[in-house]
């Protein structure tokens, strides 16, 4: 179970769990569901690059792709979602996955066993970390100089076991993390990094 435990006043208040292994071409899929929807259900399923900043709700910020339960948008690394789905609320199971190429070779480098797959951080509550330094944070739009594309996949997004949409996006060096994101009082999800091995 993870419990947002912060303030939920302002956008900066975002409280973001990441796990410590990219999705691949053996774990290719996860869940959340909604145990609590809290005071306004701020919560986004998604993908990240592995540095992505903590203060961004998934989505919002390059190397990342959301989908977000209040609005039923989906955010593609930046602040304005476009209309992707339903919205989703307490009770509804979540999901997010990646369908690879059949050639496809992750670069992460990382020799652990996919079962090694934790939703950090590790104590089991979203933190609300708020960091001094400018580099942790990112306006919207902003684009690194010489930034590689990396090599392109199909990331898709369920709502109670059924497909909602998919989205061709460019993976990110390292690969794309599980991500979730919380941000109103009282919001509690259950995460599945393994939901299809039965």
């Amino acid at each position: 179970m993870v419990e947002y435990v912060g303030k939920g006043k302002s956008i900066m208040d975002v409280g973001l769990a990441q796990a410590d292994l990219p999705l691949n071409t053996r774990c290719h899929y996860y869940e959340l569901e909604i145990t609590d929807a809290g005071e306004k259900c701020y919560i986004a399923l998604g993908l990240a690059r592995r540095d992505y900043p903590k203060n961004r709700h998934p989505g919002w910020s390059r190397g990342s792709i959301a989908y977000h339960a209040d609005d039923g948008k989906l955010f593609q690394g930046r602040g304005v979602g476009d209309a992707f789905g339903p919205r989703c609320f307490e009770g509804d199971v979540m999901g997010c996955g990646i369908m690879f190429p059949r050639d496809y070779i992750l670069d992460s480098g990382d020799d652990r066993d996919d079962g090694d797959l934790e939703v950090r951080p590790k104590q089991r509550r979203v933190q609300n970390d708020l960091y001094m330094n400018d580099e942790d944070e990112e306006e919207d739009g902003e684009e690194l100089e010489g930034e590689q594309e990396g090599r392109k996949v199909m990331v898709f997004f369920t709502r109670n076991g059924k497909v909602v949409g998919r989205k061709e996006v460019a993976v990110p060096a390292g690969g794309f993390y599980p991500t979730i994101g919380m941000m109103s009082t009282g919001e509690k999800v259950r995460v599945d990094l393994h939901p299809l091995s039965g």
